[in-house]
C-alpha cells in the first residue's frame, strides 16, 4: 500500500530543514540552503506545510496573523503581523516602516523584517515551484496538539523544547536524537519542522482547518491562511 508522505519545512541558520512523515509518523530528515534544492528530490511528497507567512496583502493587515494571534491567547506574540507585498521590497528596515505606516497606519518590527529573505524565496516558489505550499506556524499547531491541557513554555527553554517533543510523541511522531546533516539545525527549528508536519498530514487527510475560515484571497492571488 502507497505510504501518505508529507514534510514539515522550517526556517533555519543553514537555511531550510525539514521532517518528513510517512503516515504521520517520522521518515526522515533534511536540511539544504534553498527551498528548490530541499524540494527537487521530493517530488513523492504529498503535502508541504511550511512555517513562513505565504500570500502577501495589497494594503491592511493579513487576516490570518490576527485570527491565529488571536486563537494563541498569552502566546500571540510569537504570531507577527505581516505587512502588505510592497513593504518587502524595501531596502532597509527604516523605509519599510515607513511603507507600512503608509498602507496599514503602523509600523512593524525589526523581528518580523527579519523573515524577509525567507519570506521572499518561500513566496517566489509558492508561485513558480512544483509543489504546492501549506503556511502553518508551529505555535498554532503545538497548541492544537495540547488541547488545552498544557499551557507551553517559550520554545527558547529547555522545558518548553521537552514539553514540545513530548507532544510530538504523544501524536505518533518521535524525532530520533540523530538526524544526520540535518542535526545541525537548532532543536527549536527542528520541533518546529516536525510540527509544521504534523499539520501537513492533517491537511492531507482532511482534518486540517484554517486561520481564518474561510482563508483570505490575497494580492498575488492564491489564499492567505495559517493551516493547522
Amino acid at each position: 500500500m502507497t505510504k501518505l508522505r508529507v514534510l514539515g519545512v522550517d526556517a533555519c541558520k543553514d537555511g531550510w530543514v525539514a521532517i518528513e512523515l510517512h503516515d504521520g509518523a517520522f521518515s526522515a530528515a533534511h536540511i539544504a540552503a534553498s527551498l528548490p534544492a530541499l524540494l527537487a528530490e521530493r517530488s513523492d511528497i504529498d503535502v508541504v506545510g511550511l512555517d513562513m507567512p505565504l500570500g502577501l496583502a495589497e494594503t491592511g493587515w493579513r487576516q490570518a496573523d490576527i485570527a491565529a494571534a488571536g486563537a494563541l491567547g498569552s502566546a500571540r506574540s510569537t504570531v507577527f503581523r505581516i505587512p502588505p507585498q510592497s513593504v518587502w521590497h524595501e531596502e532597509d528596515h527604516e523605509s519599510a516602516v515607513v511603507r507600512c505606516r503608509e498602507l496599514t497606519g503602523q509600523g512593524f518590527s525589526r523581528q518580523a523584517w527579519g523573515l524577509r529573505n525567507k519570506l521572499l524565496e518561500a513566496n517566489a516558489y509558492r508561485e513558480h515551484g512544483r509543489h504546492r505550499l501549506h503556511e502553518v506556524h508551529p505555535e498554532v499547531s503545538f497548541r492544537a496538539m495540547a488541547q488545552g491541557r498544557t499551557v507551553l513554555s517559550s520554545k527558547k527553554t529547555w522545558r518548553g523544547q521537552m514539553q514540545r517533543r513530548d507532544l510530538l510523541q504523544e501524536v505518533g511522531i518521535g524525532v530520533p536524537t540523530e538526524l544526520g546533516e540535518a542535526g545541525r539545525a537548532g532543536s527549536d527549528d527542528v520541533l518546529d519542522a516536525a510540527a509544521a508536519g504534523w499539520t501537513a498530514h492533517r491537511i492531507a487527510t482532511d482534518r486540517a482547518t484554517t486561520y481564518p475560515n474561510p482563508p483570505e484571497e490575497c494580492a498575488a492571488g492564491g489564499i492567505m491562511a495559517i493551516w493547522c
